[in-house]
């Protein structure tokens, strides 16, 4: 744990934690109550999560109108009563993303007494909950079907002590491009093992590149992984989940997102992740990935069936380097590019369609092993907007959304989503076309971002936003504000809610920490956290956050 502040007030705390039972299947709302040493609560929720925190305050500088501490003011004591209410509070609640390597390679929780810390913190600030990467590399690493969950149970165990709700992620993805990365986490062994022996399971562009991310989805009804089909695999891992989890799910686990490519977004791994997150230096068309012998074998089956036989060789050309003007390439060009032609619309047509018979295979066993869970199923879209302003959309079209000037490539995605009760997930809500402009003058993240809101309303699909990097300036949050008002204005239900990504030590510093609550009671309408002195006093003279006050005698919480 580590303090910040540029005082030197000094603060010792300590915690614990009552648990008393609640029944199952109702909805876990904090709510807040403060009591002075002078003065006690009256009574007690019956179904409350108890966790007080008590702080001795040493300070010689004087009280004041800010709420500074003096001596003279003695022991302070707070208490935070997390109650259940089956009812839903007004506002979007505002999740938190764990850091990627929260679960070791050995499968145990790493630092959990600061995690631990880390969650009281942010149950105080007002977070709903957090979200959680599940991934397939660490679970069911060595064997297949043999799973290992006890560094996950952990983490539900500690979101339930400290009052907060789980988003569990299923990670069927690589995490680094590596094994020389920090958090480096391939595909699980005996997976790399069968791509080893069958190559072509990995996707491949029209270089001979394979790309490891994510197992190509041309064969994912085929038995290539020692007898089971990769949909039989993701199937199989996502119930071991459901049954190892089951009494928290719908109580504690309320969310499940499943992954559905490459950084678990429904794509193709056109530009490896490395670059995805080079994004402000480099803006690359991308490569179609469809090299593989089952993608090219579902691509020349559909070119004879449209008596095209020299369709189905492989995909267009004319695409040029991946830094390429896509102006100056002979399928990209906005006007005279062959993307325009027969040809073109009939590769994209099955380019695109592939991706969506794949994201359609997952929803519909999710939604059948989660039936009856009272678990909110989602699914991530990538945000690829460097090329948005072009006619052709090159990025997006490699990625596989057949998005265009002239074609709305995000609506099929949301018509499917609707259809399986699935949310969708995006990122890049806090960015802005102004601060895209200089560099890249046809990157448009709010254009992109109004698209796919539009799909969503349109076909009722409720939405989690997400932010790209984890930046904590006023600005960026006054953005996500915005887009969430965007979507969510008029809706009588709310249906937004908001992933930060991600939980790390800078979060818990004293000014981020503070624009961090601010933000977090903003998205949540005032509403959220209502806390008053139980005595009898003018409520407005109470902290509507516990940790407001606390922020002003220097309190910081560090996820290090």
């Amino acid at each position: 744990m580590a303090i910040a502040y540029p005082t030197s007030p000094t603060f010792s705390a300590s915690f614990y934690c009552i648990r008393r039972e609640s029944p199952v299947g109702l909805a876990q709302f904090p709510s807040i109550a403060l009591s002075h040493t002078r003065r006690t609560v009256a009574r007690i929720h019956p179904l409350a999560h108890r966790l007080a925190v008590s702080s001795r305050l040493n300070s010689t500088t004087p009280s004041g109108a800010g709420g500074s501490v003096s001596p003279d003011n003695g022991d302070l004591q707070y208490e935070l009563f997390h109650g259940f209410s089956p009812q839903r509070r007004t506002g979007s609640p505002v999740y938190v993303m764990l850091p990627v390597d929260a679960v070791g390679p050995d499968g145990l929780v790493r630092r959990r007494k600061a995690m631990l810390q880390s969650f009281r913190a942010l149950a105080l600030a007002g977070v709903e909950g957090v979200v959680m990467e599940v991934w397939w590399g660490l679970v069911e690493r060595k064997r297949p079907m043999v799973y290992e969950w006890k560094g996950y149970s952990e983490i539900v165990e500690l979101a339930r002590k400290c009052g907060l709700k789980v988003r569990a992620v299923m990670a069927f993805h690589q995490c680094g491009t590596s094994p020389d990365e920090p958090h480096w986490i391939p595909l699980p062994l005996w997976v790399l093992e069968e791509i080893d022996k069958d190559p072509d399971i990995a996707y491949c562009d029209r270089f001979g590149r394979r790309n490891m991310e994510y197992i190509s989805l041309g064969c994912d009804t085929l038995p290539v992984l020692r007898g089971r089909s990769p949909i039989q695999a993701y199937s199989d891992f996502m119930r071991n989940f459901r049954d190892t989890f089951r009494p928290s799910l719908g109580v504690i686990i309320t969310g499940i997102q499943v992954g559905m490519g490459p950084d678990g977004e429904l794509r193709y791994p056109s530009c490896p992740s490395r670059m995805m997150t080079w994004a402000w230096r480099f803006r690359e068309l991308g490569e179609f990935q469809c090299y593989d012998k089952y993608m090219l074998a579902s691509l020349n089956a559909c070119a004879r069936k449209v008596g095209m036989r020299e369709w189905g060789d492989g995909g267009p050309l004319g695409t040029g380097s991946l830094m390429h003007n896509p102006e100056f390439t002979e399928f990209f060009n906005s006007y005279t590019g062959s993307w325009r032609t027969p040809y073109g619309e009939f590769f994209l047509e099955w380019y695109s369609r592939m991706l969506l018979m794949h994201g359609e295979r997952i929803c519909r066993e999710a939604e059948t092993i989660f039936r009856g869970t009272k678990v909110n199923t989602s699914a991530k879209v990538a945000a690829i907007h460097w090329h948005y302003k072009k006619q052709s959309h090159p990025s997006e079209l490699t990625a596989g959304y057949y998005n265009t000037g002239s074609r709305d490539g995000y609506l099929p995605i949301a018509r499917m989503f609707a259809r399986y009760g699935f949310t969708l997930c995006c990122s890049c809500f806090e960015m802005k076309d102004v601060e895209e402009k200089p560099v890249h003058p046809f990157s448009s993240p709010e254009g992109f971002l109004m698209q796919l809101l539009w799909a969503a309303r349109r076909c009722d699909v409720p939405l989690q936003g997400e932010n790209s990097g984890a930046n904590l300036d006023d600005s960026s949050f006054e953005q996500i504000v915005k887009m969430a008002k965007f979507y969510s204005g008029g809706i009588e239900k709310p249906s937004f809610s908001f992933n930060f990504v991600r939980m790390q030590k800078n979060m818990f510093e004293y000014n981020n920490w503070h624009r961090f609550t601010n933000f977090v009671r903003q998205m949540s309408s005032g509403d959220i956290f209502r806390a008053k002195l139980e005595s009898g006093g003018d409520i407005n003279h109470c902290p509507s956050f516990i940790l407001s006050d606390a922020a002003k005698v220097g309190i910081a919480f560090t996820y290090c």
